[in-house]
């Protein structure tokens, strides 16, 4: 897939405020600082899309991205981030949750773990509430740049082997360095063939 044209279209604080639209959507999140940003501007070859930021935490809303006038790409918060209240950490889970569970043109989640870390209890327990809510999702390991092929691939390796113990099936699997570009067209591949089979239906 290549993209032509990628547009912010709007900030959301809920679900029932996002886009009145029927395209389909691919929603990113992932643990606060985990390279979110980078990525989806590596995607979409625009540095300026989505704001990277050093301080963990800082999207806060729901951000649609319309892609190629066919499709949105949407920026969830990021969770697991220790340095909030308790009211606002609750207020950005159901904004998380309610989008996942409600929003009818959400047709896969795009899930970013840190490619450096052992798997973390947080994200192991996101993915099997995702698994439970039957909500179609998709494994990024981000920052592959920062270990060497082979320790990049271990590292993998031993995340599935965390998984398959209670996953008879594993999600997709991908593998990115927003620095290097990698990951990026099976990314897109993935979106687009997943798109031609909505068509299809």
């Amino acid at each position: 897939m290549e993209i032509k044209k990628a547009e912010f279209v709007l900030s959301a604080p809920r679900e029932s405020m996002c886009p009145k639209d029927t395209k389909p959507e691919y929603a990113f999140i992932g643990r606060s600082n985990v390279g979110k940003s980078s990525l989806i501007n590596m995607l979409t070859n625009n540095r300026k899309l989505a704001k990277t930021s050093s301080t963990p935490g800082k999207t806060l809303l729901i951000n649609h991205f319309i892609i190629n006038n066919e499709w949105y790409l949407v920026d969830l918060p990021g969770y697991g981030f220790a340095k909030r209240s308790k009211s606002e950490l609750q207020k950005l889970e159901q904004m998380i949750t309610g989008y996942l569970l409600q929003r009818q043109q959400l047709v896969n989640v795009f899930l970013l773990v840190d490619i450096r870390l052992e798997a973390q209890k947080v994200d192991l327990d996101f993915i099997q509430w995702l698994g439970s809510s039957s909500i179609p999702f998709a494994i990024v390991f981000t920052k592959a740049d920062k270990l060497s092929a082979t320790k990049a691939n271990q590292n993998v390796e031993a995340y599935k082997k965390v998984l398959s113990e209670t996953w008879e099936e594993l999600p997709p699997i991908f593998i990115t360095s927003a620095e290097k570009k990698q990951g990026r067209d099976e990314i897109l591949d993935y979106i687009e063939q997943i798109n031609k089979e909505l068509v299809n239906k």
